[in-house]
């Protein structure tokens, strides 16, 4: 996920301790932020839906508000929140690149560091985008159609198993281990145009490696707190841990159940 393409050398502990003290920062305060938000959703209620389960607020306008307006503040906070979610998982890669270009002109690279981090959520505020346009049409058709509506439990279970089984693919596996690698291949130019590159190549790295686990997430609930945290530590154990791939699959191995209790209590209920 962090093959920036350059030599890494190794800094004194000073840059590392400002690098993850800024880091955590940074994720402290979009964790607070998340957590708000959430509250905040919440407090507003939902629309019952035929199933038993509640439609949340966030797919569709408050009033007065347009459905730009109702995108923009869902991109927005969905962005905030895959800071939290995701800054511990790739906060090491990012801390690599700084390595590698630190060397060149120490005093530019925590700019350079800066503006690859920014290319890397800028792929996940475009996800952002997508998962509102998806969500707010999948939520009109449930409105319009209560046939549909009553399936979703189980069809969101059914999602969560399937994200369980790609736990066990090779397609995890092979981007699982690229997650570790920074072979040496010269040195890259220190310019923000290479910076953003670096750092969207690690969005889309990161997206196709945890693509089944985010499903599961919006299966069970985008504003369901204790799964927001799951995910994100599942994230971040399985690239960082030392035996990641055994650690993807008991991720894997959980979610199935997880899954499969979701299924049998829709068909239940």
């Amino acid at each position: 996920m962090d093959n920036v393409g350059m030599t890494v050398r190794r800094h004194s502990g000073a840059p590392r301790a400002i690098f993850f003290g800024a880091s955590s920062l940074v994720f402290a305060a979009s964790a607070a932020a998340t957590f708000v938000w959430c509250a905040s959703m919440d407090a507003m209620g939902g629309t019952p839906m035929a199933g038993g389960w509640t439609m949340s607020a966030l797919w569709a306008p408050m009033c007065g508000r347009t459905w730009f307006d109702a995108a923009v503040s869902f991109a927005g906070m969905w962005n905030v929140m895959m800071v939290a979610m995701m800054l511990p998982a790739v906060a090491p890669a990012l801390w690599r690149y700084f390595e590698a270009v630190g060397d060149e002109r120490a005093a530019r690279a925590g700019g350079m560091t800066a503006m690859a981090g920014a290319g890397y959520f800028f792929v996940w505020l475009v996800v952002g985008v997508v998962v509102f346009a998806a969500g707010a049409q999948l939520a009109a058709l449930a409105v319009e159609a209560p046939e549909l509506a009553h399936t979703a439990p189980a069809v969101a279970g059914v999602v969560v198993v399937i994200a369980g089984v790609l736990q066990f693919s090779a397609w995890k596996a092979r981007w699982l281990a690229c997650c570790g690698n920074v072979p040496s291949c010269g040195h890259a130019r220190l310019n923000v145009q290479a910076a953003l590159r670096h750092g969207l190549k690690l969005g889309q790295h990161c997206l196709c490696c945890c693509a089944n686990l985010m499903a599961a997430l919006l299966a069970a609930g985008v504003m369901d707190r204790p799964a927001m945290a799951l995910v994100a530590a599942a994230i971040a154990a399985e690239r960082w841990v030392p035996a990641g791939a055994r650690v993807a699959r008991g991720i894997g191995a959980a979610a199935i159940v997880v899954g499969v209790v979701m299924v049998v209590r829709a068909v239940a209920a």
